[in-house]
């Protein structure tokens, strides 16, 4: 599953490294800024965490954790004006969360009106938000996620895959993270969504459109790219595969059974050059395919550029040009 690799922190990881962090390979961080769940507070490590990450220029977005009590409209805007009091004056390249975790799930309708009134509050005040929840305790349990379908989701859901079947823009699939840089575990994430052309290009999270440094003020929109395009793209697995492919290209504005059709078109149609394709399978090496079609390892890194970037790192289901 392809994505762009990221954590989220808060002050139990202590202090932080942030240029290691970067040097890691991590793409991204969502930094809790504060909660209610322990009176109302800004977390201890905010400022710092803001300040490191903008140092180094780590994209970041931000979350709040809301308390038990946060479970009627009133409060949920209540705690959205305390958010926004906290990231005054701030720039943030990712999506504001609510992080709904501490509250009874017997309160489930209360919860979700809380969700969305904090959620408008912060779409008001110029934010592009989001909601955080695991798979089932949160989205299912939790929350009468039909009801939330606007803002963009980040689920938490600790296994080899993430089975939630509606859209989402994060995959939050380990707590057990080890990244230079950081002393403790941390959360780790996969971003399948281009969260700082979106919020740049929109003007916000503190950002105004003429912010973006790579649009000009006349396009503030990414232009589209046609069908055939976007299938060659899902063949080289800059989509991801399954639902996180899915979830991708419907949340670009694409239309993903028109994409996906394509895709199996192109690999199905065989070409002047006899181009071969092969789909990955457990215990399977570079090498030893390499060697079942008759060519090399370098050969086929050459044909798959994007998709293949470490010789020990294949991924089952991955289809993959030998020839």
């Amino acid at each position: 599953m392809t994505g762009i690799k990221g954590i989220d922190v808060s002050r139990w990881q202590g202090n932080i490294d942030w240029a290691k962090v970067k040097s890691a390979g991590i793409g991204f961080a969502i930094i809790k800024a504060g909660g209610s769940d322990d009176g109302f507070y800004t977390d201890s490590k905010w400022a710092k965490n803001y300040a490191g990450t903008k140092a180094t220029g780590i994209p970041i977005g931000a979350y709040y954790f809301v308390g038990k009590n946060c479970v009627n409209a009133a409060a949920g805007k209540a705690d959205a004006e305390r958010f926004i009091k906290i990231l005054g004056g701030k720039q943030l390249e990712y999506p504001v969360y609510i992080d709904n975790e501490a509250q009874p799930s017997s309160a489930k309708a209360g919860i979700t009106e809380a969700t969305i009134a904090f959620c408008e509050t912060m779409k008001a005040a110029g934010y592009f938000v989001g909601i955080y929840g695991s798979t089932y305790s949160g989205f299912h349990d939790r929350m009468d996620d039909s009801k939330l379908k606007a803002y963009t989701h980040w689920v938490a859901q600790y296994a080899s895959k993430c089975t939630y079947s509606g859209k989402y823009g994060i995959w939050q699939y380990s707590s057990k993270g080890s990244v230079n840089g950081i002393s403790r575990n941390v959360d780790m994430n996969y971003s399948y969504i281009d969260y700082p052309f979106i919020i740049k290009a929109g003007g916000f999270n503190g950002y105004k459109k003429t912010d973006n440094p790579n649009e000009s003020t006349a396009t503030p929109v990414a232009p589209k790219k046609s069908v055939t395009e976007l299938a060659k793209e899902v063949i080289e697995g800059k989509w991801g595969n399954s639902t996180a492919r899915r979830n991708a290209l419907t949340t670009a504005g694409y239309d993903y059974s028109a994409v996906q059709a394509k895709a199996d078109e192109l690999l199905s149609t065989p070409t002047a050059e006899a181009t071969v394709w092969y789909t990955v399978k457990r215990g399977d090496t570079l090498s030893a395919i390499a060697c079942k079609y008759g060519t090399s390892v370098s050969a086929i890194q050459k044909l798959n550029p994007t998709l293949i970037k470490n010789v020990n790192l294949i991924i089952t289901g991955w289809k993959i040009r030998v020839k």
